[in-house]
């Protein structure tokens, strides 16, 4: 686990902040004549970047100190310079006696695991041997215990873990295990069991609010983060943490939007001297492109997978927020998914993939489904917004809609002006039968590439026509271009239209199908479809509702089918069934030439 504020990406060492306005470097700089500020100064209030100047000032000046160069690696490492402390402890080892060589081993060992070289990491560590009462035998535990997780030797990781003892610093090691292996619930524990024993153990607030974020109590977690960064004890200075502020700037991206995070970032870089504070630190450059909707995603994403592994999954959600799914299937085809994240991004993409292929991929089709099935069944997920979701897109894909519904309505009110769960909504409700509240569904959805796309074109047009307003239905194909896609609309309302007794724009839509495509058949649905609206009108005209017409099946109406008919070839049919038309016209004083 990377200690807070360290720099992430391998072997790049930290740069060192510029000096802070308090403390010991604002006293060395009001006073030119004050003495020369002590190691412990710099060490007691964390500032490592001052440390190592010191260090460097006093071997240009060939000033003496004991274990200088200790001292050095020590600052070098914790400032997150990794390479440069490995580079002091090799050559120290050149130096040292073989018999003090093995505490220099073990500090090796951790510099490695820091830079991911955790085979490396394990090797050194163990060429420390095994003795028990040496005082780096405790650090040398928890780096194997770290080490084995790693590289997933549960076997050994197991082992070690229960050499474990029940010090801070081991119960510590131990909440990060927990923590990395998504076990938050375990690490909350360990971490609020120290608070409450030692309340001066300010820094156990970021970790504890960590757990809780990834729980998703983000408002806990602010809390807990309002605590720390505020706290009298340390005189404000603490406001500063990059950590805290940039976990700050995420629970508020969670519970409000991009926006509300990037005035926590932007508040983080006015407080530092730092001309871009962000582009100096992995974390925050991510979390920055999150926070602004992907911007300069492929820039900043892609470096960063294998060190951040959000890095890989935000890198996704751009892929699939601009329908490259292609690119995110290359991404996730070969990612080991553990987390309930990493499960549901997977399910996404290849529901996403295998859809878009012609035919559909059944294969990805069916994996999609059982993954989405693994998290919404699993214990600590069903209950969940996203297991429940799971769950619905579980039997979306399976084709069983009641069951899609049954999810659905019980997060309904979390989602009221989402377009993704609102077209998803309305689908399964026209797909179950319930067209009326399918159509008032989808034309909740906002969003102009979804309401263009052909998927809800066609269903808000069958919803429409189901719940007997076929007028809609042919306003949305009025307003289309001349293409496949309102052939295939034009069809639908055709055939949906006269299934449902509509028989007027069911003849309308027929008559522009054969001017579009001459075909016996779409002549064939004219005539039939003409002959259902002149029934209508007989049925009206003997139940004596001659003063009070239906509007689709009116003398009007009549008249503009029996020209639709007329613009068709005088065919014998045709023209037949114009002639009964006319004749019954005439007996009922019904103007229709």
């Amino acid at each position: 686990m990377n200690r807070p504020g360290s720099a992430l990406t391998r072997g790049k060492p930290r740069k060192p902040p510029p000096v802070p306005s308090s403390g010991v470097n604002a006293a060395r700089k009001a006073s030119p004549e004050a003495k020369k500020p002590e190691l412990e100064d710099f060490l007691r209030v964390q500032d490592y970047a001052g440390a190592t100047t010191l260090l460097n000032f006093e071997f240009k000046a060939r000033e003496e100190r004991q274990n200088a160069s200790l001292w050095m690696a020590y600052c070098c490492y914790h400032n997150g310079d990794y390479k440069r402390a490995l580079d002091i402890y090799d050559e120290l080892m050149q130096r040292l006696p073989p018999e003090a060589q093995n505490e220099i081993r073990v500090f090796r060992g951790c510099c490695l695991y820091a830079l991911c070289e955790y085979k490396e990491a394990e090797e050194e560590a163990l060429k420390a041997g095994n003795s028990p009462q040496a005082s780096w035998t405790a650090l040398q535990t928890r780096l194997l215990f770290h080490v084995y997780h790693k590289m997933g030797d549960e076997k050994n990781e197991s082992l070690y873990e229960k050499r474990l003892t029940n010090s801070i610093e081991d119960e510590l090691c131990l909440a990060a295990n927990k923590y990395l292996k998504n076990q938050f619930n375990l690490a909350a524990d360990i971490y609020k069991r120290k608070l409450l024993a030692d309340h001066s153990l300010l820094a156990l607030n970021v970790y504890l609010a960590l757990c809780w974020y990834k729980l998703d109590g983000y408002d806990v977690a602010l809390e807990l983060l309002n605590q720390y960064l505020h706290s009298p004890m340390f005189e404000g200075k603490l406001k500063e943490s990059i950590t805290a502020i940039n976990l700050k700037a995420c629970c508020n991206y969670q519970l409000y939007n991009g926006k509300a995070a990037e005035m926590e970032i932007r508040d983080l870089q006015n407080l530092s001297n730092s001309s871009n504070l962000a582009m100096e630190h992995d974390l925050l450059r991510h979390n920055t492109a999150v926070f602004k909707n992907g911007e300069s995603a492929l820039q900043v994403f892609p470096p960063l997978m294998d060190l951040l592994p959000e890095a890989r999954l935000n890198l996704l959600n751009y892929h699939m927020r601009n329908q490259n799914v292609k690119e995110a299937h290359q991404l996730v085809k070969d990612l080991e998914a553990v987390s309930s994240r990493e499960i549901i991004l997977k399910a996404v993409v290849f529901a996403a993939f295998g859809q878009a292929q012609d035919p559909p991929s059944t294969d990805h089709l069916e994996l999609a489904q059982r993954l989405f099935q693994l998290v919404g069944a699993h214990p600590n997920e069903c209950d969940t917004i996203p297991g429940r979701q799971c769950m619905a897109s579980c039997f979306f894909l399976l084709k069983q809609f009641e069951e899609v519904l049954v999810y659905l309505k019980s997060i309904k009110s979390y989602f009221q002006s989402d377009d993704d769960f609102n077209w998803n909504y309305g689908i399964a409700c026209a797909n179950a039968g319930d067209f009326r509240e399918g159509r008032d569904t989808l034309l909740l959805v906002q969003n102009e590439r979804y309401r263009s796309d052909f998927c809800y074109i066609s269903w808000l047009c069958r919803a429409s026509i189901m719940s007997n307003d076929p007028a809609s239905a042919w306003e949305m194909y009025s307003q289309m271009e001349v293409n496949g896609d309102s052939f295939n609309i034009l069809q639908l309302i055709a055939n949906d239209c006269y299934r449902m007794g509509q028989f007027y724009w069911a003849c309308r839509a027929y008559d522009v199908l054969e001017r579009l495509e001459p075909d016996p058949d779409f002549l064939e649905g004219k005539r039939c479809s003409a002959i259902g609206v002149f029934q209508q009108c007989v049925v009206q005209q003997m139940g004596g509702a001659r003063d009070s017409w239906s509007r689709d099946a009116s003398p009007d109406r009549l008249l503009e089918v029996v020209k639709m008919l007329r613009s068709s070839d005088h065919l014998p049919q045709i023209d037949y069934t114009v002639g009964i038309m006319k004749r019954w016209a005439k007996e009922h004083r019904i103007k229709i030439d």
